[in-house]
């Protein structure tokens, strides 16, 4: 019975020193996630680079202003908003401008004496106007969103160039 204890206590202990190397193995370096590779030329521990990488992280934001994981968090609430704006604009789109359309066409045939025949050809005209207008307004949604996407890699670039800079000066070789 003695025996079977230390046996189980043994293989707790084992899987007590396992876990934390999994983990440490597992989680990603600050520099990693920002696409970065970070390699110590001076022998420093991974504790002393995570360290590094923290200090330089805070500098970079404070030197340029930006943070990156907030500029893309934001970017992407920009362009969700672009979209469904867009996406409420051409709700019914179509079907709106006929609406619209067949009324004008119903008024200006009563004038001309043929009621029927306007609201048929002021249908016609302001479903295809409608069409047209929902086409524009997916276009100027695409390129707003095409506009925050260039800003934010300006943006990443200008952080990456900094962060990279203050690594370096800490004897890391960075790519």
């Amino acid at each position: 019975m003695t025996l079977k204890r230390i046996f189980v206590a043994a293989i707790f202990v084992l899987l007590a020193i396992q876990l934390p190397r999994n983990a440490q193995a597992q989680s990603k370096s600050l520099a990693a996630s920002l696409g970065i590779a970070v390699f110590p030329s001076a022998g420093q521990s991974q504790t002393v680079q995570s360290t590094d990488e923290a200090s330089c992280y805070s500098w970079a934001v404070k030197n340029t202003g930006v943070d990156p994981f907030q500029a893309q968090k934001q970017a992407q609430e920009k362009t969700a908003s672009a979209q469904q704006q867009a996406a409420n604009a051409n709700a019914g789109a179509g079907m709106g401008g006929a609406a619209r359309g067949a009324a004008g066409g119903a008024l200006i045939g009563a004038i001309a004496g043929d009621a029927g025949k306007g609201a048929a050809i002021g249908a016609a005209t302001g479903f295809v106007a409608g069409r047209v207008r929902k086409r524009h307004n997916e276009a100027q949604a695409q390129e707003y969103t095409q506009n925050v996407q260039n800003a934010t890699a300006q943006q990443m670039d200008t952080f990456k160039k900094a962060f990279s800079a203050c690594l370096e000066s800490k004897k890391y070789i960075v790519k």
